[in-house]
């Protein structure tokens, strides 16, 4: 009766979980678009653009 309990308490952990690494993943994915917009905002910019211009042409011309 004890292994009949201890595998209904498994069986209902496992279904508790069972979605989590989804909801994880799909988390992580909303963070990494926002950050990529982010970038996107902030590379536009007419001063990080030059910085960025001058930093490779730096590594360019050795």
């Amino acid at each position: 009766m004890t292994s009949f309990l201890a595998n209904v308490v498994t069986r209902t952990r496992g279904r508790a979980e069972a979605g989590m690494a989804t909801a994880e993943y799909a988390i992580a994915t909303v963070a990494a678009a926002g950050f990529a917009g982010l970038l996107v905002v902030i590379l536009r910019s007419t001063e990080v653009r030059g910085l960025l211009l001058g930093i490779i042409r730096g590594a360019l011309s050795l």
